[in-house]
């Protein structure tokens, strides 16, 4: 079969009359926005142009795994200090299930200490004396809320909008939707600290029923953080083109009998993409040639921050080749007297665990912030603060606090954002988001506006259904917008 003819069968293969009709409301106009349509189809990470001029070229979605408690790290509340040690009034309990492990115990307050920073006035603890100094540059959601009250469930919400696996990842609609800015780099990558794969694993970085090209790409942690990436031994240059042309004209025969196999069409991709990636991905990783001062400034220099500051000094070097989207999961910490790593889930001694978390990741993400900011990358990059869920007011064991998808905080940075406000609020003790809340799918549509891409209209037809990334859900949070 020519080639020519393989491209019409692919073409005709996976559009047919629907994919015409659906193709008006794509990005860009769908399908027929680019000329050189049938290479288009070939290449599914060609660069494909937003609905809108967009704010931003990049993301960088900070997770902070395990849920930490905003309320002893924005979320200041006199009265909780005040009624701690007594029992939660039952007002403040109305229209929430509280037995998602523990039960109810009485009001908790830890021992912190506040202050307002900046013209925005913006309260943080003393676990975040770095950041707290970047207030100006942050815009928080204080009213957010969740379904589910487990990590896993949880987890993949706040990454897919669904409780169940399946659907694709933010990150991976948004390289459906945008293509690559660099085909020499994955446009979807996943850095992690800490020793092991994040808490529910691959799942939350899926292309879901998106074809699997648009899967995110993990990097490890440590000096190599991208596995069988140096040239083979005993073979030249000349000799591995040969074997990777001969490897893909084989996997193209293959994939034109079976267009719909979107795995062996990504298999074709990722030998190509690893090729281009031995000479250009050592260099994005490498940080030897970053000066001293950028890494203190990330806090590369003490043992506390070193391994999250590693990450997110990598995470800026991907947003300066173009990397789109950058998902960046925190890792499991030893805590005393724990003898196994722990991430910031303090159903007890909660005071020990987030002291050690916060010191962990409060210099790196203040850093990155000054870094950005410093490069002029700021303004096209949007930095995403999250978690699953937070922590309730009552406390749990004594001296923790249980799950709370009721109401938390969390916020955005950089390009588009309406910096140094503050959007919504939880309750007088802080365990419910009051007025407006909002959930992952808003959280979702709005980081996709930012992008140039409405959430409505981006679409992927699938068995006759038009799928979008926040299903029919999602309303932007245009008061962020600046």
């Amino acid at each position: 079969m020519s080639t020519q003819s393989r491209r019409a069968l692919l073409f005709n293969t996976i559009y047919g009359l629907g994919g015409l009709t659906l193709a008006a409301h794509m990005p860009g106009g769908g399908i027929f926005a680019t000329p050189a349509l049938a290479d288009t189809l070939l290449d599914p990470l060609a660069p494909k142009q937003p609905h809108f001029p967009p704010k931003v070229k990049s993301v960088i979605w900070l997770h902070m795994d395990g849920a930490p408690s905003t309320l002893d790290l924005y979320d200041y509340k006199p009265d909780l200090i005040k009624l701690a040690g007594q029992e939660a009034p039952p007002s403040f309990l109305q229209g929430i299930k509280t037995s998602t492990q523990g039960g109810v115990g009485k009001l908790f307050a830890t021992n912190r200490t506040w202050k307002q920073y900046g013209e925005s006035g913006a309260w943080f603890s003393d676990l975040l004396p770095n950041l707290a100094q970047h207030a100006d540059k942050i815009a928080f959601i204080k009213s957010s809320t969740t379904i589910g009250a487990t990590h896993d469930i949880s987890i993949l919400k706040l990454n897919t909008g669904d409780l169940n696996p399946g659907r694709p990842s933010l990150g991976a609609w948004v390289t459906y939707a945008l293509g690559s800015a660099n085909l020499d780099l994955p446009a979807y990558v996943v850095l992690y600290s800490g020793k092991k794969e994040p808490s529910g694993g691959s799942v939350n970085w899926s292309s879901g029923f998106l074809p699997a090209v648009y899967q995110g790409t993990a990097f490890r942690p440590g000096n190599s953080p991208i596995l069988h990436l140096d040239y083979p031994e005993l073979i030249a240059l000349a000799e591995q083109r040969d074997d990777l042309d001969l490897l893909k004209r084989l996997n193209e025969q293959r994939a034109a009998l079976h267009p719909e196999d979107t795995e062996l069409q990504a298999r074709i991709r990722s030998y190509e993409l690893a090729y281009r990636m031995e000479a250009t991905a050592p260099e994005a990783v490498d940080l030897s040639k970053e000066t001293g001062a950028t890494k203190t400034l990330y806090g590369l220099d003490e043992a506390e921050s070193k391994d999250y500051g590693t990450t997110l000094l990598r995470a800026r070097r991907l947003v300066e080749r173009n990397v789109r989207f950058i998902q960046v999961v925190s890792g499991p910490l030893q805590v005393p007297p724990s003898d196994e790593p722990i991430n910031w889930d303090a159903h007890q001694d909660l005071d020990k665990n987030h002291g050690v978390h916060a010191k962990a990741v409060d210099k790196p993400i203040a850093g990155l912030l000054a870094d950005l900011k410093s490069r002029g990358l700021l303004d096209s990059t949007l930095v995403v603060w999250t978690s699953e869920f937070g922590r309730t007011s009552y406390g749990q064991s004594g001296n923790g606090r249980d799950h709370n998808p009721w109401g938390y905080t969390q916020w955005l940075a950089g390009g588009g954002i309406k910096a140094g406000m503050t959007f919504g609020e939880t309750d007088e003790i802080g365990l419910q988001s009051a007025g407006r809340k909002v959930d992952t799918y808003d959280l979702h549509a709005t980081v996709l506006q930012l992008l140039g891409l409405d959430h409505l209209k981006t679409i992927y037809l699938r068995a006759g259904r038009s799928e979008r990334p926040t299903i029919v859900f999602g309303e932007v949070v245009k008061e962020l917008l600046a």
